[in-house]
């Protein structure tokens, strides 16, 4: 049985624990963590699951981040993370499918990740509604994935994923 709730300040250490735990402590050396310096998560969609005995089994996080020169906005899915003694209970998927809800709720239109297309593929996500996407180095193109909340949501945008924070980067060139 778990608890699914909104990630706390307090809950923060443990959090963090269960992602180094799953993703080892260089995870921050990925490409996704450029565009998260600097921007606060989305709080309403940063859930956590708690079992029984009160221990944080699973997480989930979402970012705001831009596309293209249109600074198109989406979210950035990730991290998901599950505790080893968890894995394989459907808890990840509970906390995808719970998440989504929740981000079409508040209204947002569109996520990108990177992932494995055949687990996130059931949550709707597609390597084609990326294609026209492209994603700060170094990443593999084949698991740049993409999901519209809403029919369309992806038409037109194309481009860079940037910082939420940072205006495209080709429009800093030009007026440098």
């Amino acid at each position: 049985m778990f608890r699914i709730y909104k990630e706390t300040d307090s809950d923060l250490t443990e959090v963090e624990y269960l992602y180094d735990l799953a993703f080892a402590p260089g995870r921050t050396a990925l490409s996704s963590y450029r565009l998260r310096d600097g921007v606060d998560p989305v709080a309403d969609l940063c859930l956590m699951a708690r079992d029984d005995y009160d221990a944080v089994s699973g997480a989930i996080r979402y970012w705001p981040v831009r596309i293209g020169a249109g600074d198109h906005p989406a979210l950035l899915l990730g991290p998901v993370a599950v505790h080893p003694t968890r894995q394989g209970e459907g808890l990840g998927a509970v906390l995808i499918s719970e998440s989504l809800r929740r981000a079409f709720e508040l209204g947002w239109t569109r996520i990108v990740l990177i992932g494995d297309e055949p687990y996130y593929s059931r949550f709707g996500f597609r390597r084609d509604l990326a294609r026209d996407i492209d994603y700060p180095p170094p990443y593999n193109p084949d698991r740049l994935l993409a999901r519209a909340l809403v029919p369309g949501a992806f038409r037109g945008v194309s481009g860079l994923v940037h910082n939420w924070n940072e205006r495209f980067a080709e429009e800093k060139a030009a007026s440098a």
